[in-house]
């Protein structure tokens, strides 16, 4: 399975850091964030990754190279008119991810998950998998609910937050048009439709969109 890690976005909320260099570059632990990720994806058997670039997208490419000296090959996915958002930039890049469920992962989150348990794919018929996250003081009411069997819907009694993890099938942008779009509006058509399922991570999982968050672990 090839994995895709969400790379494009601006910092907005980390400037004056970002000014200079992009977010995904940012040390956590005495390595680049995306560095980290790139580790964790190779330990679990990822190793053809696509990273999508778009503010200081020449820094990234600089930095990481080929991805070799990783163990991994990356293919990037330029933004070149500004960052798509989630579902554009993921719909942009699909010409190199593939016919097959891929792996996506957002830049901006430090995380222990085991990457490796999403190596099986998507249940037959269903177009996404999410993992969910308790959550966090930044995001208290949450994104969906998670039932008993694995189901993901827009309704129910315990809201969880999507962890910035999930697995897709490239069907599910059968819907979306080229351009600048978020990814919300088509997870509730799909959850809506019964065709995403899910898991709660209770691990190690931070959000890093704050300078707060890159001071806590730094």
């Amino acid at each position: 399975m090839k994995a895709m890690i969400l790379a494009a976005g601006r910092g907005q909320r980390l400037r004056p850091l970002t000014d200079t260099l992009p977010k995904p570059l940012l040390e956590v632990r005495g390595k680049p964030l995306i560095v980290h990720h790139l580790e964790a994806l190779r330990d679990s058997g990822f190793t053809e990754i696509v990273v999508n670039i778009a503010w200081l997208a020449e820094t990234i490419q600089s930095y990481l190279g080929d991805g070799s000296r990783y163990g991994v090959s990356i293919r990037y996915s330029l933004e070149s008119n500004g960052a798509l958002e989630t579902g554009g930039g993921i719909m942009n890049a699909l010409p190199l991810l593939g016919t097959k469920p891929f792996l996506v992962v957002n830049a901006d989150i430090y995380t222990d998950f085991p990457f490796h348990i999403l190596s099986a794919g998507l249940q037959r018929g269903d177009l996404a998998h999410l993992v969910m996250v308790p959550n966090p003081r930044s995001h208290p009411k949450g994104d969906f609910f998670l039932s008993d069997d694995g189901r993901v819907h827009v309704d129910g009694p315990e809201p969880l937050t999507y962890s910035g993890i999930g697995v897709h099938d490239p069907q599910f942008f059968r819907w979306c048009t080229p351009g600048r779009f978020p990814m919300l509006p088509w997870w509730r058509k799909a959850i809506r439709l019964g065709l995403v399922s899910g898991q709660l991570y209770k691990g190690q999982w931070q959000d890093m969109g704050s300078l707060e968050s890159f001071s806590a672990l730094s």
